[in-house]
């Protein structure tokens, strides 16, 4: 198919349309409410179920229900609404079915405001809801992956009967790129051998996140410390320029990571020896291929648009072996190219000082 101009929030919502998507229930808010609106004319067009919730409370307690039954569920929001919804996620992941979410991440915290920020990287790697789990967590830097990945939500979600959530700035949700959207795919009509159906011709099917015996409760646990363990080993992603010639790795995601590129290119053509790692999921985070590319480095910077969250991941994958410094901005504000490059510059020149220090002893 041909490419088009899409904007990123109307680019989602058609990818998940595209996918199969069987049922949306969500609450407007910015940056994300095309995405929502482009939703409630598409959705109806077609037949399928759409509905605007009270709150995102009561629309991730609608998705939890739609998703007992099988189909291809999900909703949509930002930071506060995420924030809102934790309850709901920890129920979903606690009933071991599958679930899409997507967060157009604002400023925070509070209200805050409706520019871009990755303010929220805590709340969806660190489990999303309280409970021993992690929902897996992709993290687009253009349209094109936006779409992309909202379509590979879908898939993930049912593989390992699961939360997954796209999570992407503000930025992407607003920005306008040409991109391709995939064909159309049919809704399956199958529904999964676990789903609710309320048929009364066979056995109930029950699906629960309580489990009142703690020996019950630790079996489900381990079950889902299984399950990740898998997602662990076989879905980290993640995209690198430049590696293999560099002493100073910059690490970023999402609009950051892409602001990143220009700002590592031109250092590159300064000939400065400098790489640049951004990872596409943020859970399972790409800790292993970090950990290898910190052996041939000598330190890393990590870029975000947040005090440092990433960070915090970035220093675990490292493990004390090198320096990692950082520059981020908050609140909405976008860092520019030549801000990056000026922390590439302040810490490469750093890093030239301390390899002559090692040379000299």
């Amino acid at each position: 198919m041909a490419k088009e101009m899409l904007k990123g929030n109307v680019a989602i919502a058609e990818a998940a349309v595209r996918a199969g998507l069987q049922a949306y229930f969500g609450y407007p808010i910015t940056p994300q409410t095309e995405l929502l609106e482009h939703l409630s004319k598409r959705m109806v067009e077609l037949g399928r179920v759409f509905l605007q919730a009270e709150s995102e409370v009561a629309a991730i307690n609608m998705v939890y229900g739609a998703a007992c039954t099988g189909v291809r569920v999900m909703t949509s929001s930002s930071s506060p609404g995420i924030s809102l919804m934790q309850e709901g996620l920890s129920y979903i992941a606690g009933s071991d079915i599958p679930t899409v979410l997507i967060d157009v991440m604002r400023g925070g915290p509070g209200l805050g405001n409706i520019l871009p920020s990755q303010g929220d990287y805590f709340q969806v790697t660190r489990s999303a809801g309280h409970g021993d789990y992690h929902p897996i967590v992709l993290a687009p830097a253009s349209v094109q992956e936006a779409i992309d990945f909202t379509v590979l939500a879908f898939d993930l979600a049912e593989y390992y009967r699961h939360i997954v959530i796209v999570a992407a700035d503000g930025q992407i949700g607003q920005m306008m790129e040409p991109a391709e959207l995939p064909e159309m795919r049919p809704v399956n009509e199958k529904r999964p051998e676990w789903a609710l159906t309320g048929a009364i011709d066979r056995d109930p099917n029950i699906i629960t996140s309580i489990y009142l015996e703690g020996h019950e409760m630790e079996a489900y646990n381990l079950k889902v410390q299984a399950k990740l363990k898998e997602v662990k080993k076989s879905e980290a992603r993640w995209v690198e320029h430049w590696t293999e010639d560099m002493d100073l790795l910059v690490v970023g995601y999402g609009t950051a990571g892409r602001i990143a590129y220009s700002a590592v290119e031109e250092a590159r053509e300064r000939g400065m020896k400098v790489g640049l790692l951004r990872p596409q999921t943020l859970w399972p985070f790409p800790e292993k291929r970090l950990s290898e590319l910190t052996d041939e480095i000598e330190a890393v910077l990590v870029v975000e648009m947040n005090a440092g969250q990433m960070l915090e991941d970035v220093r675990l994958a490292v493990s004390g072996q090198i320096p990692v410094g950082f520059y981020g901005r908050m609140g909405g504000v976008v860092p520019m190219p030549d801000e990056i490059l000026d922390a590439i510059d302040t810490h490469y020149k750093r890093l030239a000082i301390r390899l002559r220090d090692k040379e000299r002893v």
